[in-house]
């Protein structure tokens, strides 16, 4: 997933056919010369709909489709016959996508199952032709119903990603290597802050060919749930993770006041991302000997936490065996 082609953000048009009107025909055959009403309702104007679709990661293929309209539905016939449906619009986009009014912020629905399908723009209602309006008084009715308005609105779509394990740590802590190692993903790696501009995931093979999905967020800075940096648009994508693993590189200067602050951080965002699992780990492991890990540990005061190094495999087999415990807890 490249980063230029991950777009988690967009904001779309959304114009819903409207129905078609009514027929007031008055039905005229060689033996009927005054016939009766029969004239058949409009069809529906066409919906707009959203589709969930486990292939797809990112929302780029609506960056430039700003527009998106239906079709109106048929005006009704003679003989009853009503007119036909506008045509629908099926969007698909990622699981984890929710929809939002662009005007109110009023979250619409969340599309999180492959296959499932939301209507975002209901189209019009086709009008009744002049056949129902026939009564005991009025038998010759000779109006009909117009077609309902489609509606057209301007909404937003965001996309937060669905993951197993979300890594959460400052910039350069060692997540992206951790996911190049235990996954196929090839995220960017370099010895700088913010490698990492998008998630990325990969999936993780374990034991007796089970799997699950790790996501690589961006590094968290101090005052990211304020809007500092790219906060708020990368704490968005923790929230659709099922465990959250953090991860403290052994040269921090220190250890338990890195991890408070990224409970911090996580706290002040949505304090309901505390009641996920979590588990600390100490990255970058291969450059500490026995006695600075029982130091680090001693600060650590009783915190469950692993050591681990992706560069050397140092307790990788044992990291996997953790995390899936305790997704299967």
């Amino acid at each position: 997933m490249a980063e230029s082609n991950f777009i988690d953000y967009v904001k779309i048009n959304c114009k819903s056919g409207s129905g078609g009107a009514g027929s007031h025909h008055m039905r005229r055959e060689k033996f009927a010369a005054f016939g009766g009403p029969d004239g058949g309702d409009g069809g529906r104007g066409g919906h707009i709909f959203l589709k969930g679709n486990k292939q797809m990661w990112t929302l780029l293929h609506l960056k430039y489709r700003k527009h998106i309209k239906a079709g109106n539905g048929d005006p009704g016939g003679k003989s009853r016959s009503s007119g036909s449906d506008g045509e629908d619009v099926v969007l698909e986009v990622p699981l984890g996508t929710i929809a939002k009014n662009a005007e109110t912020g009023e979250v619409l629905f969340e599309i999180t199952e492959h296959d499932e399908i939301q209507i975002i723009a209901k189209g019009g209602k086709g009008g009744w032709g002049n056949d129902h309006f026939k009564t005991s008084t009025n038998q010759t009715p000779r109006y009909a119903q117009p077609g309902e308005e489609g509606i057209e609105e301007w909404f937003i779509l965001e996309l937060k990603v669905l993951a197993d394990v979300g890594l959460v740590g400052f910039p350069s802590a060692g997540k992206s290597t951790l996911l190049s190692v235990v996954s196929a993903a090839r995220p960017k790696i370099a010895e700088y802050h913010f490698t990492t501009l998008v998630p990325n995931l990969g999936i993780v093979g374990h034991r007796e060919q089970h799997s699950f999905v790790m996501a690589d967020i961006p590094g968290i800075i101090e005052g990211a749930s304020e809007g500092k940096g790219l906060g708020l648009r990368f704490l968005r994508h923790i929230e659709r993770n099922s465990m959250l693993l953090f991860m403290v590189p052994a040269d921090s200067e220190g250890h338990l006041k890195e991890y408070k602050i990224l409970l911090n951080e996580l706290e002040k965002y949505n304090p309901e991302l505390l009641d996920k699992q979590r588990f600390l780990t100490i990255s970058k492991s291969d450059m500490l000997d026995q006695e600075l890990m029982d130091e680090i540990s001693s600060e650590l005061d009783g915190i469950p936490h692993l050591f681990f190094s992706s560069v050397t495999g140092f307790n990788i087999p044992q990291l996997k065996d953790t995390i899936w415990d305790i997704l299967n807890s």
